[in-house]
């Protein structure tokens, strides 16, 4: 019978810089930051592992169009281990990673394959005789906002047909509408799997056939929260076997736990290492945003150690810690907190400033010096409007505790 198999992964942003993190302990901090390249290499293991027949990487190899040097050595290492086991690599690059940056190039070995700006198929033939026809391209600039799609084409005399493809499927609104499709025009093609790249959440939109965005292999911020990793895939003539393999060595998560029932500081703190210990993962290190609603201590001495000791305490002994979850935000609801409705029977200035806030419509308005400047907008994605009520949300909050201090 023939068959294939293969690593598909796709959004490894290698070198990110993991921007708003300084404040991480130095071997904290480090491990993060190296967090990109741990992953490939877990990527090279499961391809090596797994004795596959090839490597499909779907765009954002690397982070910025400039490629850093460290990336691509790092890059060029590892795709060695891959051509001393015969395991060819196909890669096309993405709207991060795009043709048209500048950098200074670092030949790669003989077993990697690119692909151009424009679409083109590729051969391959396995140790069992069996032939396979990829499909892709390569992002010449950063927007591609045209149907590519329309450009693949199914060429006969192969037993397996496999497009590749950076984009955004057109029911998504969280990501830029780069080279965009519909689920219907890839099934219309009748290839036997699409590796798709762009989307950093893990999805599978079809099943037969395989449809997939194996998500980034490492989340680089607390949007991309959860386990992170790439697909190993088995294609005969008869089914397609998918097993997600996890690649992420540092995890972003986020939970909200409800404090109410405890009465002191001590019990406070308790809840907060419950917590901690749950989500603690072997080898693995967890960055913690920690929600707490209704805390409520009657003891205005406990209360105040809320607000000053007890992160201290939370993240006293996780520096030394190869699984540490490190709380990088702990928030604070108060049961009894202060609304709108009490701020304004007190005084006009409340008044006033919430109707400044309500007319303030797009917070980007008010970040748009970020936006301008020269490097930090290479960092910056525009804000869903989940993310922009968020930040006013935060803000308002943030504002009304230090007016009424």
């Amino acid at each position: 019978m023939k068959q294939i198999s293969f690593i598909h992964a796709a959004d490894l942003h290698l070198d990110s810089p993991m921007v708003g993190l300084k404040h991480l302990p130095a071997n904290i901090l480090l491990r993060v930051r190296e967090s990109t390249f741990t992953a490939l290499g877990k990527l090279t293991a499961a391809a090596i592992d797994n004795n596959v027949d090839f490597v499909i990487l779907a765009g954002d190899l690397y982070d910025g169009e400039d490629r850093s040097l460290r990336a691509q050595s790092r890059f060029r290492n590892e795709m060695k281990k891959l051509s001393q086991k015969d395991i060819p690599v196909y890669v096309i690059h993405g709207n991060h990673d795009h043709l048209s940056g500048t950098w200074v190039h670092l030949d790669m070995p003989s077993n990697v394959h690119y692909f151009g700006s424009d679409v083109e198929m590729k051969v391959f033939h396995t140790k069992r005789g069996d032939t396979v026809h990829l499909y892709g391209f390569s992002y010449l600039q950063r927007h591609i906002l045209d149907k590519r799609i329309d450009y693949y084409q199914k060429q006969d005399s192969a037993d397996f047909h496999i497009g590749i493809l950076h984009g955004n499927e057109g029911g998504g609104t969280d990501h830029d509408n780069y080279a965009p499709f519909s689920i219907k025009d890839l099934l219309e093609k009748e290839f036997d799997y699409w590796a798709l790249g762009h989307i950093h959440k893990r999805t599978i939109l079809s099943e037969t056939p395989p449809i997939i965005y194996p998500g980034n292999l490492q989340g680089r911020n607390k949007k991309e929260s959860g386990v992170k990793g790439c697909y190993h895939i088995s294609l005969n003539e008869l089914q397609a076997k998918t097993e997600f393999i996890e690649t992420s060595d540092v995890l972003w998560e986020e939970v909200t736990v409800d404090a109410a029932s405890a009465q002191s500081f001590q019990e406070v703190f308790q809840v907060c290492q419950l917590t901690i210990e749950r989500l603690r993962k072997g080898g693995i290190g967890t960055l913690l945003t920690l929600n707490l609603k209704n805390v409520q201590l009657d003891d205005l001495q406990e209360k105040k150690f809320l607000d000053t000791e007890l992160l201290e305490l939370l993240l006293d002994y996780e520096n030394d810690e190869e699984s540490f979850v490190w709380v990088v935000n702990l928030n604070l609801e108060d049961s009894q907190q202060l609304d709108r409705k009490n701020l304004m029977y007190e005084a006009d200035f409340y008044t006033e400033l919430f109707a400044t806030i309500d007319n303030l419509h797009n917070p980007e308005e008010a970040i748009a010096p970020l936006y301008q400047h020269q490097l930090g907008r290479k960092y910056l994605t525009s804000l869903t409007e989940s993310e922009q009520k968020e930040l006013m949300e935060k803000a308002e909050k943030l504002l009304i505790g230090l007016l009424y201090q």
